[in-house]
């Protein structure tokens, strides 16, 4: 079949597909986006930290060109060397699994993914490193078989280069094909317009056309939602987004001593006017409950959903007051760092409940019931243990924005939290609190506690437009890091 004979990839037939085999191209072709850049520069800098990333970035000229003038294989091969060389490979594969499948899953290729989601059987041919695309392409797109770039390891770390038989692209692509196939056609390939070779190998050939005008696969069209990711940057970093970061990164790391120096050191009913002089925006909306309370009342307890380990901290600053938090897991540099209270909780209802009990007979007090940061609109289960303790609930929505680095983290280190959220040029922290919760609707009136954590949940979730899930903070931590994310007092840092 001749290359101007295949068609483009809309005029396929996608209906009564589910046994038939589709092997589909990654770069271009089941994704939007034709430059792997990004994913590297996210792995180099998750698993390298920044200087890793400038040497990817000062190393991306060669890259581009050797493809100019010489081949995409040996571009490949630098981007793999600059990226990879030295790495653990178990931190290679954490990224992967925790990261990248986030970045990827943004620029899934509409039509290309109708095809590929219509097959029963998935094949991805690649030029990437297996190792960086297999967790993405199995466990969110229902891949069978992934075919990449195989890269050389020495006692468990990469050594840069690549195995026989080299990069996959061009022939060796057709010549992976082959062999995991052997004399089986598969029926449907997918690969744009300057990487076909295995195309002819297929019962049908289509070609993605170069920068297609087509919208991204919606999150809930795939056939398992990202709940849960990991990582330090916000933003595909793209080359110019890649040099942004490392320009900012020197002066953010200032920027977010200052801060964190401010919300510490300064006085909580200055902090809110100091913050905004320093580029952190705070919008409080809802009517925080008052301050004065009877005595032998119990203090009231603010439901917070969990955006960052700051929650407690900016409740504080908008109602111009120390508001002490119990956490379920803080590492010793938050903990010394914090401007308010906090107490750990021990995950003992025998021991948490009393401690709780007592701590409100003093005041008012800020606890998070999910356990855990998520980044996506979601909450996480509510822990029901703080509705048997007071019927002075109060909700507290929380939102926070971010340009440039997560303020959270399940696989890095914990200390840095603070540090990586204060170093955004202009962070926002959005507070609403929400209507008292009504007596009829607590404990006391007959409610479980498992009903009033429920309600709780869906109001905030209705508030903030999120959707109610019952996974727990293991769930979120088996899946991200291998463990169950509770901080040992001895690695805190």
């Amino acid at each position: 079949m001749a290359i101007t004979s295949f068609p483009t990839v809309e005029n396929c037939p996608a209906v009564s597909r589910e046994k038939d085999t589709v092997v589909a191209d990654l770069d271009g072709a089941l994704l939007r986006g034709r430059s792997s850049f990004p994913y590297y520069a996210l792995v180099a800098f998750e698993v390298g930290g920044i200087f890793r990333l400038l040497f990817l970035l000062l190393c991306s000229p060669l890259a581009g060109i050797l493809y100019c003038f010489a081949s995409e294989s040996a571009a490949i091969q630098v981007m793999i060397f600059a990226t990879f060389a030295g790495i653990r490979v178990c931190d290679i594969e954490s990224v992967a699994r925790a990261v990248l499948p986030k970045f990827y899953s943004t620029d899934l290729h509409s039509e290309s993914w109708r095809v590929f989601s219509a097959c029963g059987k998935r094949c991805v041919l690649t030029g990437n490193p297996r190792i960086m695309v297999e967790a993405f392409l199995k466990d969110f797109l229902g891949t069978k078989l992934v075919l990449g770039t195989e890269i050389g390891t020495y006692k468990g770390r990469a050594t840069g280069f690549v195995l026989k038989p080299g990069v996959l692209v061009g022939e060796h692509k057709a010549g992976a094909l082959k062999k995991a196939f052997g004399g089986t056609q598969p029926q449907i390939g997918l690969a744009k317009h300057t990487d076909f070779p295995f195309l002819a190998l297929c019962k049908e050939g289509y070609i993605v056309p170069p920068k297609p005008k087509v919208e991204a696969v919606p999150s809930d069209m795939l056939p398992k939602p990202i709940i849960f990711h990991d990582g330090r940057l916000v933003q595909k970093p793209t080359p110019l987004m890649a040099l942004l970061t490392i320009l900012w990164f020197p002066t953010g790391i200032i920027l977010a001593i200052i801060r964190v120096c401010v919300g510490s050191l300064l006085p909580m009913s200055i902090v809110y006017y100091a913050f905004l002089a320093l580029g952190i925006r705070i919008t409080v909306k809802g009517t925080p409950p008052p301050v004065s309370k009877s005595s032998g009342q119990s203090g009231v307890l603010f439901i917070c959903s969990h955006r960052t380990l700051l929650d407690p901290v900016f409740l504080s600053i908008v109602l111009r007051r120390q508001i002490p938090a119990v956490t379920y897991s803080l590492s010793r540099v938050s903990e010394i760092i914090s401007p308010i209270k906090t107490v750990r909780l021990t995950r003992d209802r025998d021991t948490d409940a009393p401690m709780i009990k007592k701590m409100l007979a003093e005041g008012d007090l800020a606890i998070c019931p999910e356990g855990t940061t998520c980044r996506e609109p979601f909450l996480l289960r509510f822990s029901a243990m703080f509705a048997e303790l007071t019927d002075e609930l109060v909700p507290v929505a929380m939102v926070n924005k971010m340009s440039m680095f997560h303020g959270t983290t399940a696989r890095g280190w914990k200390g840095l939290d603070t540090f990586y959220f204060m170093m955004n040029p202009r962070p926002t922290y959005e507070v609403t609190f929400l209507d008292k919760l009504p007596k009829e609707l607590t404990c006391s009136s007959g409610k479980t506690s498992h009903e009033v954590a429920n309600y709780i949940q869906r109001v905030i979730a209705a508030t903030l437009s999120y959707k109610c899930t019952t996974f727990t903070r293991k769930d979120k931590y088996r899946a991200l890091a291998g463990n169950d994310g509770i901080v040992a007092d001895k690695k805190s840092g």
